[in-house]
């Protein structure tokens, strides 16, 4: 689909080889909206490895601002860690972001389509009212955000029984399998997978099962803490 203000580029590597000199033509404002760091980072990445990087000049701003999905995965937190210590703001939404997107100079906005098959599609828009509505959208929600130094804290400790179900989530057991390892009714373990779902910001029984592969990784890694 094409029109002289609206392009939609498939996949990373269209993104960057249509759109990439967009990012290094920035001087105003880089604002990047997104769930976690997945939805922007291999295209975005690549762009910049090629030197499609924003210029760092007087009176860039440059913002990123995630749902709290980007927190409950330790390498995820890592690196926000690491991209903050670069200079660039970055906050934390505790509501879901309403529109993944990137805003460049108030003059362009690059729209994250769902994946299908793995492939993302990305609409480039250059139509002044959708960007200024994108762009307002970014605004308000970043206005109750939360700085990530102000939120990104250690998860806080989990009781035996939230260790064990993260552990059958990291297998990939069923429910009924994993009630059963803990001893408890099915309806007992599926509330407590529902509150971990939550407290690891989760959208799915998958991504709960990455997620706890991770924070078991780091709990190993991390000194023991008495209890």
């Amino acid at each position: 689909m094409t029109t002289d203000r609206i392009i939609t580029l498939h996949g990373e590597q269209e993104l960057v080889q249509r759109a990439g000199h967009l990012f290094v033509a920035s001087r105003e404002e880089f604002l990047v909206a997104a769930t976690d760091l997945m939805t922007f980072s291999a295209g975005v990445n690549a762009a910049f490895r090629e030197g499609k990087r924003p210029h760092v000049v007087p009176g860039l701003t440059m913002r990123k601002m995630y749902s709290r999905r980007a927190l409950a995965d330790p390498e995820s937190l890592r690196r926000l860690r690491r991209i903050a210590a670069s200079g660039i703001e970055i906050r934390i939404s505790d509501g879901p972001i309403a529109r993944e997107a990137i805003v460049i100079d108030r003059r362009t906005a690059i729209l994250a389509g769902a994946p299908v098959r793995g492939v993302r599609a990305y609409t480039v828009v250059q139509a002044p009212d959708v960007v200024d509505g994108v762009r307002s959208l970014f605004r308000a929600t970043w206005e109750t955000a939360t700085d990530l130094a102000d939120c990104a804290a250690p998860p806080p400790p989990l009781d035996d029984r939230s260790r064990r179900i993260l552990r059958a989530l990291a297998a990939g057991h069923t429910d009924e399998t994993g009630a059963r390892l803990l001893g408890v009714s099915l309806r007992t373990y599926r509330r407590g997978v529902a509150d971990l779902m939550t407290t690891l910001g989760a959208a799915s029984r998958f991504q709960a099962g990455l997620l706890a592969r991770g924070l078991l990784a780091e709990e190993e890694v991390s000194p023991a803490v008495p209890r």
